[in-house]
């Protein structure tokens, strides 16, 4: 008797509802709107793409093409061009521009130099400067006939230079406004790497009677190692992906003499919209690009 009526109070008792919002699962409803964009906008197209460069355009659709686009781009020739063209500016540009950083960043942490903060502030100006804005202002800078720099040089007694039009001064002219662009972006990385540097080493060295050239080569660039090694990655992949400049510039002439891997994936894709090659030029590029960052790692011991 007394069980049956313990069983009717409990049949009588109110169910409690199933709650979906827990303590343990918060956490991940918080998450969930980044997770969602990162799978619509990221995960997603970079599936698509790798699909896509399977494929090939017949009529109004894709059709599976196999390695047709990879081996298409192995036997371009523009190709090869653009690729040399990207790398010849990685090796000449990108240690000019780390050279110039460094020596900024020392001459900025230096006591002698005063009102810092408005030079630092300077030098990194053109990083958060609009792309388009700044290659336009280098575009009517580098005119041929009524550019600033040339009527600069001609109070020198230099003929005016075909900055846009020539294929060797096009390149340096492309060099020029990255270096201008991304020098400062270097510098305050580096300039942090040096307020690290303890400043008992070089008062250690003082007491040595090592010079400030020697205090530079012996305890800066040694202690700056990973700072090196993290700015020369990012410049290299940086370079690899170049494409505003020489799109805004030159658009990849004279005779392809700047074009770069980026704009003439850009130009496949959207000016003959041979999009199954651009994606098979896109991880081409991806491959380069993990490729050289893994060598540099090797090289630099980083993965002791």
């Amino acid at each position: 008797m007394s069980q049956t009526n313990a069983e009717s109070a409990k049949s009588n008792q109110p169910k409690k509802r199933k709650r979906w919002i827990t303590p343990k699962n918060v956490p991940y409803l918080f998450i969930l709107p980044a997770v969602t964009f990162f799978l619509i906008f990221t995960v997603y197209p970079v599936i698509s793409s790798l699909l896509l460069s399977f494929q090939k355009r017949e009529g109004s659709g894709y059709v599976f093409a196999g390695l047709e686009n990879y081996i298409r781009l192995f036997q371009d020739g523009l190709f090869y061009k653009a690729l040399g063209n990207t790398f010849l500016i990685l090796l000449i540009q990108v240690p000019i521009q780390l050279f110039l950083a460094v020596i900024i960043a020392v001459a900025l942490n230096s006591q002698l130099v005063k009102m810092k903060s408005f030079f630092r502030i300077a030098f990194f100006m053109p990083a958060i400067t609009a792309l388009v804005a700044s290659s336009i202002i280098f575009m009517i800078m580098l005119d041929e006939n009524y550019g600033l720099i040339n009527y600069l040089l001609s109070f020198v007694g230099v003929e005016p230079i075909a900055w846009l039009s020539d294929p060797f001064w096009a390149k340096v002219a492309l060099m020029v406004a990255i270096t201008w662009r991304w020098t400062g972006y270097n510098m305050v990385i580096f300039l942090a790497g040096l307020q690290n540097i303890p400043g008992s080493l070089y008062e250690a060295a003082e007491m040595d009677g090592a010079s400030k050239l020697k205090q530079f080569f012996y305890i800066t660039i040694p202690q700056l190692k990973p700072i090196f090694l993290f700015t020369f990655v990012l410049s290299t992949i940086g370079t690899l992906q170049l494409f505003d400049e020489p799109y805004i510039l030159t658009e990849g002439g004279p005779n392809n003499s700047t074009l770069t891997i980026t704009l003439y994936l850009y130009q496949n894709g959207f000016r003959y919209f041979d999009f199954g090659y651009a994606s098979a030029i896109a991880y081409v590029l991806v491959l380069i690009i993990g490729v050289l960052s893994w060598a540099q790692m090797k090289w630099a011991g980083e993965d002791k």
